[in-house]
C-alpha cells in the first residue's frame, strides 16, 4: 500500500458561513480546519489543499461568560511603550473582523504555510458579501 501525497492541484471550493449567533471558539475551530483541508480525504500537512471559507454578520458572534469584558487583545507598535490593549467589547465595536481572523488565524500552525492559508479567509460584518461570482455553498456548523 502507498502513501497517497497530494501535490496542491485539488480544486477549491468556496464556502459562506454565517456568524449570528454562533460560539466564537467553535466557529472558528471548524474555519480553521475547512481552511487548513482536514474534512478532505486528501489531506496533506505541508500542502495548502483547503477551501476558502466567507464569513459574514461577523458584529455578531457571541462569546460565553464574562469573556466579553475580560478577554483581552495587546498589540505593539515596536517603539518604546508601544504595547496597546483593547478589550473583546472594544474590539467588536471598532473591528469586529478582526477578532474573527485573530480567532482563526490563532488555530492554524504557526508556519509559512499559515500565512498561505489566512489568506482563503473572507470576513465581512453585514450580510452581504462581493464573492458571489464563486458560487459558494451555504455551511452549516
Amino acid at each position: 500500500m502507498k502513501t497517497y501525497v497530494s501535490k496542491g492541484d485539488i480544486e477549491k471550493k468556496w464556502y459562506v458561513v454565517d456568524a449570528e449567533g454562533k460560539n466564537l471558539g467553535r466557529l472558528s475551530t471548524e474555519v480553521a480546519r475547512i481552511l487548513r483541508g482536514k474534512h478532505k480525504p486528501t489531506f496533506t500537512p505541508h500542502v495548502n489543499d483547503g477551501d476558502y471559507v466567507i464569513i459574514v454578520n461577523a458584529d455578531k458572534v457571541e462569546v460565553s461568560g464574562k469573556k466579553a469584558d475580560k478577554k483581552v487583545y495587546y498589540r505593539h507598535s515596536w517603539y518604546t511603550g508601544g504595547l496597546k490593549a483593547q478589550t473583546y467589547r472594544e474590539m467588536m465595536e471598532k473591528k469586529p473582523e478582526e477578532v474573527i481572523v485573530k480567532a482563526v488565524k490563532g488555530m492554524l500552525p504557526k508556519n509559512k504555510l499559515a500565512r498561505q492559508i489566512i489568506k482563503q479567509l473572507r470576513v465581512y460584518t453585514g450580510p452581504e458579501h462581493p464573492h458571489t461570482a464563486n458560487q459558494p455553498e451555504t455551511l452549516n456548523l
